[in-house]
């Protein structure tokens, strides 16, 4: 069994002896953390380096820190304002420092790839479609300025990146992690708004995930995270992406409903993607491994290049947790005059997981 082109997502706060198991025989590219895997930076640090040990090669150990409602660590660390906030009132060169403190917070803890930033337009800021403050505006100009500087600062403390959802999520009209949304537009008009972000910055992304959207007039049959239309077709060749391609998590309802386990990874794997993520049900990957047989050479490659960049984590100390969270608070009272961060009060709002 191999898992060479998977992120998976773990159980708890510390491995289990089956999961250890699992994953020294299958060897993932990755994992993913959520909040049911975080408790403390402490104990973040020790999960983290208990990944690369059972690892052969430096695996992929990524996260959603984007802010706003979307910081996992918000119940122990400051959480900065969402992109939307920040695009609103921060300057250029607020977003530079809130890109560089994400950036420094997530190499000490170990982390190593943020699933951000999020180059949806806002479409519909109104709507429930999962979008709700994470979009940094809805011009495409603003988002290529705005989050492109957060991207690039980031990028400065070792953390790779990676640009969502391509083609967009903007359009959405509904929720991906409940349903598949449909989202009825033609290249030529994707090519002329949604898309410039993507085009502006695809030299500075290490990654793009795409999204569990439905293009009929991209692709009659296939959510975009399952197209070779999209995934091949557009973004990789049309596009000329040479960087890393991801799936959205292929546990959210918009695949779960509509393509089994196995067949979802297979499709997305044949489709162009480089690694697919799995997040929250693992209970039959081992079967399902048995029977994947997708080989890429150029994907191996790409995987590879982008497994050189990652960086040893500096040693931790709580002395520089803690300058960290206090750069992030003095950032949060700059940009919206309220104090995000009590270390003797941490935050009992429950965490989305999305």
């Amino acid at each position: 069994m191999n898992a060479a082109r998977l992120i998976v997502g773990l159980e708890g706060l510390e491995l289990t002896p089956t999961e250890k198991d699992l994953f020294r025989e299958i060897q993932p590219a990755g994992y993913i953390l959520f909040s049911r895997n975080l408790e403390s930076p402490e104990q973040i640090r020790e999960l983290t380096d208990s990944l690369g040990e059972l690892s052969y090669d430096r695996p992929f150990i990524s996260i959603d820190q984007e802010g706003g409602r979307v910081w996992r660590t918000r119940e122990f660390s400051c959480a900065p304002p969402d992109a939307a906030t920040m695009a609103e009132k921060a300057t250029s060169h607020q977003i530079a420092q809130f890109g560089a403190s994400t950036g420094q917070l997530l190499e000490l803890l170990g982390i190593n790839l943020n699933f951000a930033p999020v180059l949806d337009l806002d479409h519909f800021p109104d709507q429930q479609n999962g979008l709700r403050g994470r979009c940094w505006g809805n011009d495409s100009q603003d988002v290529i300025n705005k989050a492109g500087t957060f991207n690039r600062w980031m990028r400065k403390q070792h953390v790779l990146s990676c640009g969502k959802h391509f083609p967009t999520n903007g359009l959405a009209l509904s929720d991906p992690h409940h349903d598949l949304p449909v989202a009825d537009i033609s290249l030529s008009d994707l090519l002329k708004e949604d898309l410039l972000p993507y085009t502006a910055l695809a030299p500075e992304l290490d990654a793009i995930m795409t999204c569990h959207l439905h293009f009929p007039q991209l692709d009659p049959e296939m959510p975009a995270s399952l197209s070779k239309r999209i995934i091949t077709g557009l973004l990789r060749d049309q596009l000329g992406y040479k960087g890393l391609i991801l799936t959205d998590d292929l546990d959210m309802g918009a695949i779960v409903k509509t393509h089994g386990r196995g067949n979802d990874i297979r499709l997305a794997l044949e489709a162009g993607a480089d690694i697919a993520l799995v997040c929250h049900d693992m209970k039959n990957l081992p079967e399902v491994l048995k029977t994947l047989d997708v080989r890429d050479d150029d994907s191996e490659k790409r995987i590879l290049k982008r497994r050189k960049k990652l960086k040893l984590p500096p040693q931790f100390s709580m002395k520089n947790w803690d300058t960290i969270n206090a750069t992030l608070t003095d950032l949060t009272e700059e940009v919206i005059g309220q104090k995000r961060f009590d270390p003797a009060r941490p935050s009992q709002s429950p965490v989305e997981e999305y």
